[in-house]
């Protein structure tokens, strides 16, 4: 135990779970402590792992303190309790792996991923599908070039539940998707558009009709609480575009009610298309080769196959596990998840969430991020 870094998991509901399993599978680390509000819940943990007596079972996060030699610590909680339990954790010197998204408000991200700079700790965000080998495997794919020339990109992640009660479709699931075209792309964007509708928790009798959701506030009015932002309720569908810097265009499709599950992102360019199929067990990553060749004035397909690709086995959650505790020890931030790059996605999310209010109209990011990295 004496070379095991020492970790303590803060929040085991449904994700929290995983990430115990993982810690607690790792030869290099020492779980030392579980923290959660609901003593439940600490009860089953304990017996589902069964956990060694030495293990700290807390409802208080101040507990922790008094813990020696506490090297680092996963946060998979509330997204509105990031801010303070982050900012807390790196003023206290632990090593941070929070849960997606790293805040709500892109001005705390900044602020928290400048302080772990300052006190030289590691702050990665679990934003798991950067390490799933599909993923890995894709940007490998598109930055080889064998796309040819990229043309756009397209996701759809729908599924009947769960409803959140604290942020919409947008916060929800776009996060995911969004990653992994920034990934594969190597870009963020530069301009992004939503579009949304509300049925279930629309405000009032509009609501329930399915209202579209209309300009709600200004620039300055900025939304860091999104449950708080529409007037007309939480959006159930959304639809986003995102702009990239060299013109390339992507298009989401998000719903959590619609009983057709899916999770289907791809890429089209001139010499074929790339699909990332997660529900497809067999074939989640496929290359689809197919061209056209101009004869006159009909163009015909050619070059037509397709080809499965081989992905490396692994849990992604367990190479997310890994990948920070190989930060720790190297003392080097994640080139896949840092808070840097979890900041930007909250900023392209704050972004959204503004053109949603305002009915699809487009919003250009700021280079705030790029400024902040280089001071």
């Amino acid at each position: 135990m004496t070379n095991q870094i020492k970790i303590a998991v803060i929040g085991v509901g449904r994700w929290g779970v995983h990430l115990l399993r993982n810690f607690l599978a790792h030869p290099q680390v020492n779980v030392v402590a579980v923290v959660d509000p609901h003593p439940e819940r600490l009860a089953a943990v304990k017996q589902q792992f069964d956990l060694d007596k030495s293990v700290i079972l807390t409802t208080q996060w101040q507990d922790l303190k008094t813990v020696p030699g506490l090297t680092g610590v996963a946060i998979a909680t509330p997204a509105t309790t990031h801010y303070a339990l982050i900012k807390d954790a790196l003023q206290q010197g632990y090593h941070v792996l929070a849960e997606k998204p790293l805040t709500l408000n892109p001005a705390e991200c900044r602020e928290l991923c400048h302080l772990a700079e300052q006190h030289r700790l590691i702050l990665t965000v679990d934003h798991t599908y950067l390490f799933h080998p599909a993923v890995e495997g894709g940007k490998t794919v598109v930055q080889a070039g064998k796309l040819g020339d990229l043309r756009y990109g397209y996701a759809t992640r729908t599924h009947l539940g769960p409803v959140r009660q604290d942020v919409d479709a947008l916060w929800d699931l776009a996060i995911h998707d969004i990653a992994i075209f920034n990934a594969w792309l190597g870009q963020i964007p530069v301009q992004v558009q939503a579009t949304g509708t509300v049925w279930l928790q629309g405000a009032g009798e509009q609501g329930s009709r399915g209202a579209e959701v209309s300009p709600s506030y200004t620039d300055s009015a900025l939304p860091f609480c999104p449950s708080a932002s529409l007037p007309q309720g939480l959006a159930d569908l959304v639809w986003l575009t995102l702009t990239y810097p060299d013109g390339f265009q992507a298009y989401i499709h998000l719903c959590w009610l619609n009983p057709d599950k899916q999770r289907r992102l791809g890429i089209v360019g001139s010499l074929g298309s790339l699909i990332f199929d997660e529900m497809s067990i067999s074939s989640p990553l496929t290359l689809l080769h197919g061209e056209f060749e101009q004869q006159g004035n009909q163009f015909i397909p050619v070059n037509q196959r397709q080809i499965v690709l081989e992905l490396e086995p692994g849990e992604p959650l367990g190479r997310v596990c890994s990948s920070f505790v190989g930060s720790i020890l190297n003392n080097t931030p994640s080139e896949i998840s840092s808070g840097w790059v979890g900041t930007e996605l909250v900023e392209i999310l704050t972004a959204l969430t503004l053109s949603l209010s305002q009915g699809g109209k487009p919003v250009f990011l700021s280079d705030r991020i790029v400024k902040d990295q280089k001071q």
